[in-house]
């Protein structure tokens, strides 16, 4: 399932002076329900008072091109659906508050003990999420029948021979003067057969 880009917070700092004994845990949630799942982990650690328990609040997101129907739309997609990071110190108090949160079905850990994820692990979640440059996902594979919606080949049918999904584009056969030529294109030019 993918967000419609908007103004989403992926990551939510409850205050910069953290615990000292802080770590980052990994929560699962109901499929689907991330963001309601952080914004009520939020304000619950608010109206405890919990925030130097409970800092940080990290649902990995990368922003993708979806194109469909000939159209491009930014979507913010889970990393990781189903999963919450959270950096808190582990105590028998902060544990029942998260894992009785709406929505949290569990910590991931070893048994029913939660395992702290390292904070390098972290960082390269964030710098994963912070790639300027976002991705195209195709609506079709190799060896699929297109048919040419917009260009110099409009209302061709071809078949995809490659897809590059960093730059957009697709490469597809279609037949000109009786012979397969490749023709290289946007992926909101062709749609699926």
């Amino acid at each position: 399932m993918e967000k419609k880009l908007k103004k989403l917070p992926n990551r939510i700092t409850l205050t910069e002076k953290a615990h000292k004994d802080s770590r980052w845990y990994v929560v699962h949630t109901q499929s689907g329900y991330e963001y309601k799942v952080a914004n009520t982990l939020k304000q619950r650690v608010e109206s405890l008072n919990l925030q130097k328990e409970i800092s940080d609040i990290l649902i990995p997101t990368q922003e993708k091109i979806v194109i469909s129907a000939g159209k491009k739309r930014n979507v913010q997609e889970r990393i990781f659906p189903g999963y919450v990071l959270i950096r808190m110190n582990m105590t028998d108090e902060n544990w029942l508050v998260v894992r009785s949160t709406d929505g949290i079905t569990g910590f991931v850990g070893i048994g029913t003990k939660p395992s702290a994820v390292s904070e390098k692990e972290v960082e390269s979640v964030i710098k994963f999420m912070a790639l300027e440059t976002p991705k195209y996902e195709a609506k079709f594979n190799v060896g699929d029948g297109v048919k040419m919606t917009g260009g110099p080949f409009q209302d061709f049918i071809g078949t995809v021979s490659e897809i590059n999904k960093e730059q957009g584009k697709v490469q597809v056969l279609v037949s000109i003067f009786g012979r397969e030529t490749p023709v290289w294109v946007d992926f909101e030019q062709v749609s699926p057969l």
